[in-house]
């Protein structure tokens, strides 16, 4: 499915399945998943899950109603490590390249770098300085290159940057998509188990505005 935007939960939610998987959402330019919606689905015996970037942003905000959040990315929501949805937020191509990534989110960003100096490719200043400019950068121009330039261009220590580039394209972490797989392994050991429906202690009230926005 394409990143859900407000009512495709909604939508998905009428044909009645057992659970929806959440993970990637719009939020920019396009009105985003609402929560009622997940609370309605919920509400209609539906199991909720979310991981990832939207999915953990929505399953950190409702989980004490019962949607189930998958993944690192959905503890450090959860926790209040981070608590911006920026650090998710990347721009994608169109659906006929598959949506493809056109830039980095902070959140594999912040992975990355956190292993690199684990593994003693940078030391921990350049580690905070890099991690510095990566917030610092607008999201649809968060990338490794335009970060390894900046690097260069504030003149942090030119053979740390060079064997970090190096040691980048097999050292890359992709949380965002490692989540993702977990959530899908939890959502299939999940349905082997034939859940019962859903049950909430909470009633939704369908109301003009929200009949509106989801329909």
């Amino acid at each position: 499915m394409p990143p859900a935007e407000q009512g495709d939960v909604f939508a998905a939610a009428e044909r009645s399945p057992v659970a929806i998987g959440i993970v990637d959402g719009y939020f920019h330019q396009v009105p985003s998943v609402w929560h009622k919606e997940i609370l309605w689905a919920m509400s209609q015996g539906i199991h909720v899950f979310g991981s990832a970037s939207m999915g953990a942003l929505r399953a950190a905000e409702l989980g004490a109603f019962g949607m189930v959040g998958v993944g690192r990315i959905y503890e450090d929501f959860r926790e209040g490590r981070i608590t911006n949805d920026d650090d998710v937020a990347v721009t994608h191509g169109p659906a006929e390249l598959g949506y493809m990534a056109l830039s980095e989110a902070l959140a594999n960003i912040r992975a990355t770098l956190h292993e690199s100096a684990t593994q003693g490719i940078i030391s921990d200043a350049t580690h905070r300085t890099l991690l510095e400019i990566a917030r610092d950068t607008f999201f649809p121009e968060r990338n490794f290159d335009s970060l390894l330039r900046s690097a260069h261009a504030q003149q942090l220590p030119e053979g740390e940057i060079d064997a970090l580039a190096t040691w980048l394209p097999a050292g890359r972490i992709d949380r965002k998509r490692e989540d993702a797989i977990e959530m899908l392994c939890r959502m299939s050991e999940f349905l082997a188990t034939k859940p019962e429906r859903m049950e909430v202690r909470y009633h939704v009230e369908k109301t003009y505005l929200f009949d509106g926005h989801a329909g």
